[in-house]
């Protein structure tokens, strides 16, 4: 019968390696491999080695999330990316700390313009604050700044700012209510398996 040992100072640097390609390879094998490897720990060490992610301590992206480039993305401490999120990054995502991104989640930071004779498109960066809640299957427009512990819900489509410890629902989104603004917690959980 073979017996299997994992080899941790091999792995590294297989990881270091991969993390020298430049090439569009990457990205496929971050998003049609790596994300779909049921380990957080290799999961975050193939983001931030190989695609040089900045991505806190205690911060966990779950399996299944989307990126569209090898750059430009940066999240803080104890926060979560739930599964099946798709994170377009081209124009830059940044995430506080202890922010909650639920499942199938859409960021997005590039778009076109539907008047321009050769439809040309442009970049924006998303900006999620500290403590910020997004609900599932919310979509973030190019651009949009959710201000610190603002409260996006379910299904909604944001198109403009959300100030500080507003809570926003609708398509589009708009205020329905205020948070309180004493937060003092930690977002950062980790399940098995995803």
């Amino acid at each position: 019968m073979l017996k299997f040992k994992f080899n941790h100072s091999l792995f590294i640097k297989i990881i270091r390696v991969l993390g020298r390609i430049h090439f569009d390879g990457l990205l496929y094998i971050a998003n049609r491999i790596v994300a779909r490897i049921p380990s957080h720990w290799i999961r975050l060490a193939f983001y931030r080695s190989c695609l040089g992610f900045q991505i806190g301590i205690g911060s966990y992206i779950f399996m299944d999330a989307w990126f569209d480039s090898k750059k430009n993305f940066k999240m803080g401490m104890n926060s979560v990316v739930n599964q099946k999120c798709r994170l377009d990054n081209r124009g830059g995502i940044t995430i506080g700390d202890n922010v909650s991104i639920s499942s199938e989640v859409c960021i997005l930071t590039a778009d076109h313009d539907p008047q321009s004779k050769d439809f040309s498109g442009g970049v924006w960066p998303v900006t999620i604050q500290e403590y910020v809640f997004i609900g599932t299957r919310a979509m973030i427009l190019p651009g949009v700044i959710l201000g610190k512990g603002s409260v996006v819900g379910a299904g909604s489509v944001v198109t403009k700012d959300v100030a500080p410890f507003t809570i926003v629902a609708g398509v589009p989104a708009k205020p329905i209510g205020i948070r309180r603004s004493d937060l003092d917690y930690s977002a950062s959980y980790c399940r098995l398996f995803l």
